[in-house]
């Protein structure tokens, strides 16, 4: 059915047969999500160094909430445009218990690595000690490494009359020195920021066989800051950092060049405002009161943390080779339709004419796989064109590479970069440049929608006619992220999707706002409708007696109208289950609201980012996957697509994943109704549950191809 068609079937106004407080707080689903990452570095059960990348990914995923979500709400709150949430709370209601929830977590994790996590380092003979701990010969090193490497970069910078107070960038580690002139006595405030370039934990050469030693960049620093101010005398310093509002706001409607207007707005949000002040909790009270002061920040923005600050440098110490401290490897393979036969390597054009192909990455290799078909096409003579959107890609990309490569040989290629993915707009801008001057039509899409589909268009000369090959998936084109990202993508010469991305590429480059699509639902005006409809149908189902079930995965679920249509249908008997790997404002259980409705999380290893949508259709099974998540930008704003899945056995296949994710023998979290998780990682009798990630890397290395 049409996108058009679905649009056009009458969905009933829900909200007003249940009761208000049926949402959670989206803002603080997000940190119940990055408690969650939080959890997994406190788990004894995980691989020590495998701890400390959660740690880090905490810190990470952190500042980006208080860079987007939080500087967001404090700029609708300022200028008079922030409403009530649908949770129910007022804007600042919604501030206070994000800042309440947001101290516990960062102080739980800054003693977590403190009190925890640098013992059991300690234990492995991986160090990380502060400067007093050193001996003479390591302090020498360290006087060298900082007279060589540190010292040329830093930039002391005074304030006084004659210097006023320095601009401090967003997410940067800095020092706050306070000086003493010696002939008069009078004191001085200086900054010195950390250098982000340099390592953020610096390793001390040792023997062969005594572990390994770091030392923290601003210990280092602090140690000879009187070399920055010579004739004066340092009395303290002390770390401290910002985290500024970093969103973007581009007004696509001015004619200018979008990217040109990027570019203006990349330099303006190193200047955005104040949204978090984290300080070591040794500092002195006058200095805080100074940089309060002229930060121009409140009480309740500053947090006292013990140092080291800004622990997302722990994931240099995650990277270190030390097996024994990782997971044990999964083995990559090939899909087993594209396994090499007799040596020779498979025509993936050959293989797709003869049935539809469903990758699961990072279990199926993405290199040979969704790469090799692009890089295929490329090098092919019978290949005339290439349609490939670009979401977010790595700097060295094959795909980019295969690209330019196909435009140098004379096919068409259109790229559609999407250049306002957020913090990767500088990275996609160098590349949308680079594929211009290759000879590519670049092109940034719908003015006004961002582009998030995950798609590629090969036409390709078989004899007197054209045949089109494609792919859509649920992750980006990026062969680096692709190696812990779990997505799916399916490559298909289904001619009805061939038809449906031609149409959808033409609609992205050119002018066709009247498309109509057999295999695929399109947003910003076919994926909610497209959804609705389906979950109405189950309903329908269910009242005839036949066989009914929603099943959902997705990164986020907090659009009020798909929630609302799957507590209908949880009311009319219809099973519904859901795996979400962040957000979610759906309450499960709640008697004679949502009785049916199962929700799960599964983090680990990789990073869950596929979305499937699966109903039981009647008997008539439908599953989808795509890019789309469940949330006002991904179904109003951008351009996301779904796509049918076909074939029985990849029905069974996607059918068995949730199986195995909401079996009570494997290990999640559970939602409950008043929006705290509970994980559960062990049976009645304390046997540890299995793990998910696992389980699917041994079930899909175990498949053969059929004879």
């Amino acid at each position: 059915m049409s996108s058009e068609e679905t649009m056009a079937i009458a969905v009933p106004n829900l909200g007003s047969e249940f009761p208000a407080d049926r949402f959670l707080d989206r803002e603080l689903s997000w940190l119940a999500f990055n408690q969650r990452v939080l959890e997994l570095a406190e788990d004894p059960n995980v691989y020590l160094l495998e701890r400390i990348n959660f740690c880090a990914i905490f810190a990470s995923n952190l500042d980006e909430f208080f860079m987007v979500r939080v500087a967001g709400l404090k700029r609708r709150i300022a200028t008079g445009l922030a409403v009530r949430s649908s949770s129910g709370l007022e804007p600042q209601e919604v501030l206070s218990a994000i800042s309440d929830k947001a101290h516990e977590l960062q102080t739980r994790h800054a003693e977590l690595f403190i009190k925890v996590l640098k013992p059991l380092m300690k234990e492995k003979a991986i160090h990380i000690v502060r400067w007093n701990y050193l001996d003479e010969n390591q302090k020498k090193t360290l006087h060298e490494y900082f007279q060589n490497q540190i010292f040329p970069v830093l930039t002391p910078l005074a304030v006084d009359p004659a210097h006023p107070f320095p601009y401090i960038s967003g997410l940067s580690l800095n020092l706050a020195v306070v000086l003493q002139n010696p002939v008069n006595g009078r004191e001085h405030f200086a900054r010195v920021k950390v250098p982000p370039l340099l390592p953020r934990f610096v390793k001390i050469p040792g023997e062969a066989g005594s572990g390994q030693m770091f030392v923290p960049l601003e210990d280092i620093i602090g140690e000879f800051l009187g070399q920055l101010f010579p004739g004066m005398d340092v009395l303290q310093h002390h770390t401290f950092r910002v985290t500024r509002n970093e969103d973007l706001e581009v007004d696509e409607e001015e004619g200018e060049n979008l990217l040109i207007a990027l570019e203006k707005e990349l330099l303006r949000r190193r200047f955005g405002p104040p949204v978090r002040l984290e300080v070591a909790n040794d500092i002195n009270p006058q200095v805080l009161d100074l940089l309060i002061r002229e930060l121009d920040i409140s009480e309740e923005d500053v947090y006292h943390l013990p140092s080291p600050l800004d622990l997302r440098g722990l994931f240099e110490i995650a990277s270190i080779k030390r097996p024994d401290l990782h997971f044990p490897p999964h083995q990559v393979i090939t899909n087993r339709y594209l396994r090499p036969v007799e040596d020779k390597d498979v025509s993936i054009f050959a293989a797709m004419r003869q049935r539809d192909i469903l990758v699961h990455h990072p279990y199926e290799s993405f290199s040979t796989s969704v790469q090799s078909f692009l890089v295929q096409a490329a090098a092919d003579p019978k290949v005339l064109a290439i349609k490939q959107t670009l979401y977010r890609t790595s700097g060295d990309s094959p795909i980019v590479d295969a690209l330019i490569s196909a435009a140098e040989a004379g096919k068409q290629v259109l790229a559609l970069v999407e250049i306002k993915a957020r913090f990767d707009e500088q990275n996609n801008i160098a590349w949308a440049r680079k594929l211009e001057q290759a000879g590519v039509h670049v092109v940034y899409g719908i003015v006004g929608l961002k582009t998030h589909c995950k798609l590629s268009l090969v036409i390709r000369q078989e004899g007197n006619q054209l045949r089109r090959y494609c792919h859509v998936g649920t992750g980006n084109y990026n062969p680096k992220t692709a190696r812990y990202y779990e997505d799916y993508g399916l490559l298909t010469s289904r001619e009805s999707v061939g038809e449906d991305l031609t149409k959808l590429f033409n609609q992205l480059s050119g002018y066709a706002p009247d498309s109509e699509f057999k295999s695929l639902m399109v947003s910003p005006h076919g994926v909610r409708e497209g959804l609705l409809e389906r979950i109405e149908r189950e309903i329908a189902h269910r009242e005839a007696g036949k066989p009914a079930r929603v099943r959902i995965k997705v990164n986020s679920l907090v659009d009020e109208q798909i929630i609302d249509a799957l507590y209908r249908a949880s009311n009319a008997g219809v099973d519904v289950e859901i795996l979400v790997r962040g957000m979610c404002a759906l309450r499960p259980g709640v008697p004679g609201l949502s009785d049916n409705i199962q929700v799960r999380s599964i983090l680990g290893r990789y990073l869950e980012h596929s979305r499937i949508f699966g109903f039981l259709g009647g008997g008539d099974p439908e599953i989808f996957i795509g890019s789309a998540d469940m949330m006002h930008r991904n179904l109003d704003r951008r351009v996301e697509a779904l796509v049918r899945i076909s074939q029985p056995d990849h029905i069974r296949e996607l059918n068995a994943f949730f199986d195995l994710a909401m079996n009570p023998g494997t290990a999640s979290w559970h939602l409950a109704a008043d929006g705290n998780w509970v994980r559960h990682q062990y049976d009645r009798d304390g046997a540890t549950l299995a793990d998910f990630q696992d389980q699917v890397m041994r079930e899909i290395a175990g498949k053969k191809i059929p004879r």
